[in-house]
């Protein structure tokens, strides 16, 4: 049972981001699910479970401090796919891909989005 329904980040440039994720996310499997005009996007798998939206109140988007996005990826060479992806589209590496000894089998990548967003995308599998 997963604890989220959905975890949300804001953009300042929604065209940038729908292009950023949509090359990045397609690496571990989740597609652009829809659009919410100019409000936002949502990709998943089979349901609405990342959203990048204009935040709602006018103000600008800014990132959190200590604030991590972390996708799980099917296998290790998605994990090295997803890094490269969002290298390739704008975003800054914050962690290079391989091993997290703090849990069995965990094998990581970290970048930040053209916003600042934190991304993480995890594979617990064994190689």
């Amino acid at each position: 049972m997963s604890v989220f329904t959905h975890v949300t980040v804001g953009t300042n440039n929604l065209a940038k981001a729908r292009a950023f994720y949509d090359a990045t996310l397609k690496e571990i499997g989740l597609k652009r699910v829809a659009d919410l005009d100019e409000a936002g996007s949502i990709w998943g798998v089979d349901k609405p479970s990342f959203f990048v939206l204009n935040p709602a109140n006018g103000g600008p988007a800014t990132i959190g401090n200590g604030v991590t996005v972390s996708f799980e990826a099917p296998n290790r060479s998605a994990v090295l796919a997803f890094h490269t992806a969002a290298l390739a589209n704008g975003g800054v590496c914050e962690g290079l891909p391989g091993p997290r000894n703090w849990a069995d089998n965990a094998y990581a990548a970290y970048a930040r989005d053209l916003d600042g967003n934190k991304l993480a995308v995890y594979c617990f599998k064994a190689e």
